[in-house]
């Protein structure tokens, strides 16, 4: 096992290497994942010995015990952790996006002091808490509401889909606050609840049975707690302000998530490729398999490219409140390579892909989610599309092609998609047009951060192939942005629809 002192003294090198071996160790020797992966949670001696190694302290500043917040080595884990188990990614992408980093940037010394030891000692762990039943994505609209009562602030309200529900230690709660004519003030608060302490308790009224990502538990949460002052989170500027960089900072986080992920669905797609003999022959060998097979390997390399940002980009101590198209761009893009990777590796794998104990066909379920959750792709896709365009109206530029060959975002590669991005945005397009807007110009700034990967010394051949890859999919996002398409649904279908009638 890690102490906390080895923690702070061996390089990030080591570190990884001795976690992987702890992983390797309790998902296949002392305990067997593929069994357990099916069921809810995971099994305490398993989960017990993850976090003795300390995991978490790649989020805790060096001051307080830990390994110094650094990005570069926060993807790292959870890129090491999704190989073997994206539940697991997940669960420390919600500890250390979405509760340490934004502890260490916003939180008070006295916060900070008793909330870092706990982690480091006795392996706590903390989430998230945003999203209500009837204000998913609107989180603006929230009505968890916060009234001062002397030197606490009593949290009324009522939260879902946190993960780590029952779970956790720690929440960071978001509210509004209550003014005296009852109304709630536009701005959020974010205070840190200590589940541990009297007045703090979350009641969970509900355990949902969500499908995949079973070790981690969602339910519906009634909070009703006393938070000291001490432990309200201290915005730069603003709550909204804060709750941006927050957002952002997570999914800059997301291609962590999905590196290890991805790289493991290429692995056991070349393995299983070179292995499986049909006809004579190597599956590999034929050029469909070729052309999937590639897909998954254009996936990795955009999926590196965006860790290699992220990890020069995306620390604490930048604030990325501004940075929606870049972070959307992210998580949006990354989410899909991340299901389309897993669909291809099961429809590789055949019927042996379909074994509910699959890696690939668990990571279509696991993955799922992930487009979804912390903003659906569509909705992620189309604030891509609206402020690029606000842009391009302000620069009175509405040539796409030229709008990006001076956009800091994708000045670099532009001029390779001369031929498909070479026309007018219209702004008072539909929303569908938008949402494939988005996914072009998440593209291109996923091609521009390759580029840059390149010149670093990465693979050239892999990217070269990722760029054909990208080039292809932006030619047929271009045709669907184009293709004059108003369908909408018909709500009264069933009159004069059943076939049964005309046979």
């Amino acid at each position: 096992m890690i102490t906390t002192d080895i923690v702070k003294q061996v390089s990030f090198t080591d570190y990884l290497t001795s976690f992987k071996q702890t992983l390797r160790s309790v998902f296949y020797e002392r305990d067997n994942i593929e069994q357990f992966i099916q069921k809810r949670g995971f099994p305490s001696l398993v989960l017990r010995d993850i976090m003795a190694t300390n995991p978490l302290s790649v989020g805790i500043p060096k001051e307080y015990g830990g390994r110094g917040v650094k990005m570069k080595e926060c993807i790292g884990m959870m890129d090491a952790a999704s190989y073997e188990s994206l539940p697991l990614s997940l669960t420390f992408g919600i500890n250390i996006a979405l509760f340490l980093e934004p502890v260490a940037k916003y939180a008070g010394e006295a916060a900070k002091k008793s909330v870092f030891h706990r982690f480091l000692t006795r392996q706590n762990m903390g989430g998230l808490m945003i999203t209500e039943p009837d204000y998913g994505s609107d989180a603006l609209g929230m009505q968890t509401s916060n009234v001062k009562n002397g030197s606490n602030y009593h949290v009324k309200g009522v939260k879902h889909w946190q993960g780590l529900t029952g779970l956790a230690d720690y929440w960071l709660i978001t509210s509004r606050k209550a003014n005296e004519n009852g109304k709630l003030a536009r701005d959020i608060d974010f205070f840190i609840c200590d589940v541990q302490q009297p007045n703090q308790q979350i009641h969970v009224e509900e355990y949902y049975n969500n499908l995949g990502l079973y070790p981690i538990p969602y339910g519906k949460n009634i909070v009703d707690v006393q938070i000291p002052e001490a432990f309200k989170l201290k915005p730069e500027s603003t709550g909204l302000n804060l709750m941006m960089d927050l957002l952002h900072r997570s999914r800059y986080q997301f291609p962590g998530m999905g590196m290890g992920f991805i790289r493991r669905m290429l692995d056991e797609a070349i393995a299983h490729c070179k292995s499986r003999i049909i006809g004579g022959k190597p599956l590999i060998t034929l050029d469909q398999v070729q052309h999937q097979i590639s897909k998954i390997q254009s996936a990795f390399t955009i999926c590196s490219a965006m860790c290699t940002r992220s990890a020069e980009h995306a620390g604490i101590e930048n604030n990325l409140a501004g940075d929606a198209v870049e972070a959307n761009s992210m998580k949006a893009f990354v989410t899909d390579l991340m299901q389309e990777s897993a669909q291809i590796t099961t429809q590789l794998k055949g019927a042996n892909g379909y074994k509910a104990e699959n890696v690939s066909s668990r990571g279509i379920i696991d993955s799922r989610p992930f487009q979804i959750f912390e903003g659906s792709n569509d909705m992620l896709y189309t604030q891509i599309s609206d402020l690029v365009t606000k842009l391009m109206v302000r620069q009175k530029d509405m040539n796409l092609l030229s709008f990006l060959s001076g956009y800091k975002l994708t000045s670099l590669v532009a001029d390779q998609f001369r031929n498909l991005i070479d026309f007018s945005v219209d702004i008072k397009s539909i929303q569908r047009k938008s949402v494939d807007l988005g996914k072009i110009v998440s593209r291109v700034v996923s091609a521009n951060l390759m580029v840059n990967m390149g010149v670093k010394g990465f693979r050239p051949d892999l990217i070269a192939n990722s760029l054909e890859m990208l080039k292809q999919d932006v030619t047929m996002l271009v045709s669907s942005y184009k293709f004059q398409n108003k369908i909408s649904a018909i709500e009264d279908y069933q009159d004069s629809s059943s076939w049964l009638a005309f046979s």
